[in-house]
């Protein structure tokens, strides 16, 4: 390519986006469900680590190269980082900030923390996540030390490829625990919602991302009140809206948004990234990947979604971990668990093969 050749694709590259000719320039996002920390993961990443410290490091080497081959990844962080000495699991959770740091070493970039457990330690318990995953240099929404860091911090953009995109996250409740001492958890608020998704779009994102915490535990195809709010996110313009809570999977379609003739992606649920969950249901979840491309005409649009399941096992063997295990790899999966796996499996394919529009399986 001459020298004009080489300024003139350069400046359709500048104007398009795009990544060489004929090809759009775009970016793969990545989304996971609930990432829990049960009192029998405690125990077995410390007994791991000798007694000194936590263990994580099995628990995502088979999914990690999923997570970082994505351009970002995102994970519902379901519990605390309460800053110790003493953790626990249900159903008052507080993790080590390590597990953290274990997710950020897996490939993840974002961390939502807006859901029913995160004030399980209280304000104080939510401040010190707030400061770990900021030591971390982690991306995270949905928690704020207080109301004046949450105008500093919503809206959040973030730049993915040449692509603004913004991210917000909110949660049906906190399980009673009120916030005592001014911590901000972003609730479901349609009034609230919708002056922030627009401060998004002022603040400069192409592409919107909400996440909620929503629906009801272990029930597998979503309520009336979750496809409500679905609506109303489609009608006030976003371009995904990704849910979490139940800790089972349920469907996810590409709906229409036609006053804005784009379309959106719609995820009801994805269940568990890892747990010590015991009912058939609750042992693996889904990921999705969303592509986003700038197309010929300068606009940045979510183009098409596809999804796949992992199998949350259990350890196996003197030196085995709480591991997620993708599907292609349930060779893997010990023949003591691979009838939970095949269960769990067979009963998330059903719900996605039945109810799933437009988003197919990988």
């Amino acid at each position: 390519m001459n020298l004009l050749g080489i300024l003139a694709f350069s400046l359709l590259s500048f104007i398009t986006g795009a990544d060489s000719v004929g090809a759009p320039a775009g970016a793969d996002l990545l989304f996971v469900g609930d990432a829990m920390q049960h009192q029998a993961q405690l125990d077995r990443a410390r007994e791991l680590a000798g007694g000194k410290g936590y263990d994580w490091n099995e628990c995502y080497s088979l999914i990690a190269p999923d997570i970082t081959a994505a351009d970002y990844a995102v994970c519902n962080l379901e519990v605390p980082l309460g800053g110790g000495p003493d953790y626990s699991g249900y159903p008052c959770f507080s993790a080590p900030d390590n597990y953290a740091q274990a997710l950020k070493d897996a490939g993840f970039d974002m961390f939502l923390t807006a859901n029913n457990h995160c004030l399980d330690r209280g304000d104080k318990g939510a401040r010190a996540t707030i400061k770990a995953l900021d030591r971390l240099g982690v991306d995270h929404v949905g928690t704020y030390a207080d109301s004046l860091q949450r105008t500093q911090r919503v809206p959040f953009v973030r730049d993915i490829k040449g692509i603004k995109v913004g991210f917000l996250n909110y949660t049906y409740g906190t399980n009673g625990i009120e916030p005592r001492d001014g911590i901000e958890v972003s609730m479901i608020d349609r009034d609230r919602m919708a002056r922030e998704i627009k401060a998004t779009r002022e603040a400069g994102a192409e592409i919107v991302v909400v996440a909620v915490h929503w629906g009801v535990e272990y029930v597998l195809l979503p309520g009336q009140a979750q496809k409500d709010l679905a609506q109303f996110l489609v009608d006030q313009g976003v371009d995904m809206v990704i849910g979490g809570h139940p800790h089972v999977i349920q469907p996810m379609e590409v709906v229409r948004n036609e006053a804005e003739d784009k379309d959106v992606l719609v995820v009801y649920s994805l269940g568990n990234l890892i747990s010590n969950m015991k009912t058939a249901d609750t042992r693996g979840g889904a990921l999705v990947k969303a592509r986003i491309e700038r197309g010929a005409d300068g606009k940045a649009r979510f183009v098409r979604a596809a999804y796949d399941t992992f199998f949350s096992q259990k350890p196996h063997g003197p030196r085995g971990n709480f591991k997620v295990v993708p599907s292609r790899m349930a060779d893997r999966i010990p023949a003591a668990q691979k009838a939970h796996w095949e269960l769990f499996d067979r009963n998330a394919r059903r719900i996605f093969n039945q109810h799933n529009r437009n988003v197919p399986s990988l």
